[in-house]
């Protein structure tokens, strides 16, 4: 096996923290639907909007766990960065391959949620298809 350098760890690290940024951006945009579906509930409680609600919070729940597993895997990327420093070259390697583990367990939770919202959508969009088709 070729010698771990700190420029190995250091490309995985960026990526991380730009995945971080956009599950982020999908958190904030999920909260902020929740709350206008929940308003829209109490002023009208329907069948179809507390699907939606449940829908988000598996979604959410979803992105929460993707998050997580990116903080660990920027975690561990970190501390392969610093046993590289340190001259342990051999566990760095160890560790780096699990900061890349728990990056794709993060990319495949990531995928799940992707099919969620999308049968979500195609859920919302039968329904409007229906109501043009009533008229």
């Amino acid at each position: 096996m070729e010698e771990l350098t700190l420029t190995t760890p250091a490309l995985l690290f960026s990526a991380v923290s730009l995945i971080l940024l956009a599950y982020t951006n999908r958190f904030l945009s999920y909260a902020q639907l929740v709350r206008q579906l929940r308003d829209r509930y109490m002023e009208n409680p329907s069948d179809i909007t507390e699907a939606q609600i449940e829908n988000l919070r598996k979604r959410l729940n979803l992105t929460r766990r993707m998050q997580g597993l990116g903080i660990a895997s920027l975690f561990f990327c970190v501390v392969s960065m610093f046993l590289i420093y340190i001259g342990l070259q051999l566990f760095s390697a160890y560790v780096f391959g699990l900061a890349l583990i728990l990056l794709i367990a993060s990319l495949g939770v990531s995928f799940r949620e992707i099919q969620i919202s999308t049968r979500s959508l195609e859920i919302y969009l039968g329904t409007m298809e229906k109501g043009k088709n009533k008229k």
